[in-house]
């Protein structure tokens, strides 16, 4: 819904805490599920009318055909190519086609009727299914200063020479860590020891690239006879010191389906 990974992480993690403040207010949920998914689909689409990005943009019109179900070609499509419909057709072909609900059970999740559900996943099968023969849709480039650029890739090849002392030096007294979906980290003192355990690790390759048009670390395991990354780790710098570190290390899934793209020559990932 959020077109990107790292937004959709965002969402979860916001629609989670909201459920955890109204668990401990006592409040009484009925269809927990259908709760969860109603509040993270609102989250999502107030993120998305909030956010104005160039590369995403709705289709205007969309013919109506017929579409018995859901094809493998529109279940691979990117998260970046849902992001071209509009909401409601966007939501229903993600929650029916996607994650199995039935027809009722997306109407109360996205607070519409039955008949508008059905119609929205017409809609949407339609656009996806001419979104998928499009073969012209290209990647998304990272929009990076000359600067930006080059604290990026000093910041990963130093951590390619496992120079993490000084990676240390660079991280403002306020660093933030988010380990997704294992633990978060506050201060420079904390942090610091977030690189022993790269530091012990030999088999991982590291190299500039993006994900879905963001610059970020990506990090390749050399055990692997697949060439893809294993995880990305992606910094925001404040002046030149690293303010926040967001590592996928245990969010593998957040590549799935996502755009990525080497920034470098692949040589330089000894693979």
């Amino acid at each position: 819904m959020t077109g990107t990974t790292m937004d959709g992480e965002d969402v979860v993690q916001d629609v989670l805490a909201r459920a955890l403040v109204a668990y401990e207010e006592g409040m009484e949920f009925g269809n927990l599920q259908a709760w969860l998914f109603r509040v993270a689909h609102n989250a999502s689409v107030d993120f998305a009318r909030g956010r104005h990005r160039r590369d995403h943009s709705e289709l205007s019109a969309v013919e109506e055909l017929a579409a018995p179900g859901p094809e493998p070609a529109i279940l691979a499509l990117s998260f970046r190519t849902f992001q071209q419909l509009p909401e409601l057709p966007r939501a229903s072909v993600i929650l029916k086609d996607v994650l199995g609900h039935s027809i009722e059970e997306i109407a109360e999740i996205v607070g519409t009727g039955p008949m508008a559900v059905k119609a929205a996943l017409q809609r949407g099968r339609a656009a996806l299914r001419l979104l998928a023969a499009d073969q012209a849709e290209g990647m998304l480039l990272p929009s990076m200063s000359a600067p930006d650029r080059d604290r990026m890739e000093t910041f990963v090849t130093m951590f390619r020479n496992g120079d993490f002392d000084g990676i240390r030096r660079m991280l403002a007294a306020d660093v933030q860590l988010d380990l997704v979906a294992r633990l978060k980290l506050k201060g420079r003192e904390e942090i610091g020891s977030y690189f022993t355990r790269y530091a012990e690790l030999t088999h991982w390759r590291f190299v500039l690239g993006a994900v879905d048009g963001r610059p970020v670390m990506l990090v390749f395991d050399a055990r692997s006879d697949r060439f893809e990354p294993s995880h990305y780790v992606r910094i925001t710098w404040r002046r030149n010191e690293i303010s926040t570190i967001r590592d996928s290390l245990f969010a593998g899934y957040s590549l799935d389906g996502a755009d990525w793209l080497l920034l470098e020559d692949e040589s330089r990932l000894g693979l």
